[in-house]
């Protein structure tokens, strides 16, 4: 318990330690285009695949589940669309993204510390914190969302390729399923989601990577806690807006 309450405190003080004044707005704005580029092209093209097959797998099995003569075969379409809002992509994918861009951002922290090149940045007077972690945090906070939102999309398109290649209906029964009884909040719900991943898949990994002593081995177990932590918080996180929102 302990533990986790240092653990805690010097996540805070990371956090408090970013927000300061820029030594060279230029510097700091190429870095956080870089982070953008690292993390969104990055992890593009899993994005693309987890979302694709999530939409056809998840119609063709709720499909097997529900086609009743008493089911109008529209709801399937409904189905897709709910859970792709609600919980498929903002949950599964920030869950992958966690293990994506999480360890990717603690590795190269936790290797910038054991070289020294943490300690050169503050001997010649820059916030490392600053510098190193609020462009990650920042351009998580831009990139994973614009990820969502392009999953979302995806992963409905999987559902209605699948749909309609199978057979299971026709393009205008799932179109008509896709607009029928839709609620916008739905969207908005899973925006947020995805805004409060992101800012725990990039804190956390950031501050395992950028708090790691020893060697090469630390940096592996750095990178394997970020990515533990930062799933079981999500679900959390996941639970709790659920409880208060919905």
């Amino acid at each position: 318990m302990i533990k986790l309450l240092e653990h805690f405190g010097n996540y805070l003080i990371m956090l408090k330690g970013m927000f300061s004044k820029p030594e060279n707005g230029r510097v700091y704005w190429k870095e956080f285009i870089h982070q953008c580029y690292e993390l969104g092209m990055g992890s593009l093209g899993i994005v693309v695949i987890i979302s694709l097959f999530l939409g056809a797998v998840t119609t063709i099995q709720t499909a097997y589940q529900l086609i009743s003569p008493l089911v109008q075969k529209y709801v399937i379409a409904q189905i897709i669309r709910d859970s792709s809002f609600l919980e498929l992509s903002p949950t599964v994918v920030c869950i992958v993204l966690a293990g994506v861009v999480g360890s990717k951002i603690a590795s190269e922290l936790g290797n910038m510390r054991v070289s020294e090149q943490i300690d050169a940045l503050e001997i010649m007077g820059i916030n490392s914190k600053t510098y190193l972690i609020l462009p990650k945090i920042v351009a998580a906070f831009v990139m994973i969302p614009c990820l969502i939102v392009l999953s979302m999309f995806l992963t409905v398109w999987g559902g209605y390729l699948a749909a309609t290649l199978s057979g299971v209906m026709s393009s205008q029964q799932f179109n008509q399923g896709l607009v029928k009884d839709f609620v916008s909040f739905n969207l908005i719900f899973g925006l947020i989601k995805s805004f409060t991943f992101a800012f725990i898949i990039s804190s956390i990994s950031a501050y395992f990577g950028y708090h790691v002593k020893g060697g090469a081995l630390e940096i592996g177990q750095a990178s394997t806690k970020s990515v533990v932590v930062s799933c079981i918080l999500i679900l959390f996180a996941d639970y709790g807006l659920a409880a208060l929102l919905l």
